[in-house]
């Protein structure tokens, strides 16, 4: 945790200032959205737009202390570029397993930036499994039983369609973490290939089941 660094300080206020530009405009809220509608006449830039958006201060408050709890993480094992090459490409990768899991029902829509924190909180558990999480902020468990838990936990929401939340955002970005933070820190095989390995387990279920039409 610590100091938050220029970059991060520099992604949060971007969140903010977008999220309650949103708040205050619909027109540029609904311009500016996930919509499958939209993205197939044209409008790819939602793939980005939307990860900056928030439904309301709840929504974006949650996505904003999350990647202030394991931004300085990623940051000091991968540097501030590196980081931001997590953030960026969790989050468009979140957005385009939505899309393609969505891309037939016209009305979907999504905003947050849950799948770039997610790939930010992927990339932390992949750096440092041996931390430890707060379960409710109260159950102190590993962060690569968290790992692995939560995404099994999104492929049974995203099977049954669990709340409005956006479980295939959130298991494209922590895709994206997982994915990304071993191109740049492949030492992470020698080091923690066990953990490699066992975070791979639910990636491997989800491409099964969506092969077999199961999801």
């Amino acid at each position: 945790m610590g100091d938050l660094s220029l970059i991060t300080i520099i992604i949060i206020a971007a969140n903010v200032i977008i999220s309650f530009k949103g708040f205050n405009d619909v027109s540029f809220f609904e311009k500016y959205k996930f919509n499958v509608a939209d993205i197939k006449r044209g409008s790819k830039f939602q793939f980005f737009t939307s990860g900056f958006l928030h439904v309301d201060t709840s929504h974006l408050l949650v996505n904003m202390l999350t990647l202030y709890f394991f931004a300085n993480v990623v940051i000091y094992d991968l540097g501030s570029f590196g980081f931001v090459i997590v953030y960026l490409a969790s989050l468009i990768l979140g957005n385009v397993l939505s899309y393609y899991f969505h891309k037939d029902e016209y009305s979907y829509s999504a905003v947050g930036a849950s799948g770039a924190v997610m790939g930010i909180l992927y990339s932390a558990i992949l750096l440092r499994p041996d931390m430890m999480l707060g379960l409710f902020f109260i159950i102190p468990i590993p962060a690569y039983v968290f790992g692995i838990g939560y995404l099994l936990y999104t492929i049974y929401g995203m099977k049954k369609r669990l709340g409005n939340i956006g479980h295939d955002a959130h298991f494209g970005g922590a895709v994206g973490g997982y994915i990304l933070t071993l191109l740049l820190a492949p030492w992470i095989f020698q080091q923690h290939l066990l953990m490699v390995i066992l975070l791979a387990i639910p990636i491997v279920i989800l491409f099964v089941l969506q092969k077999q039409g199961k999801l």
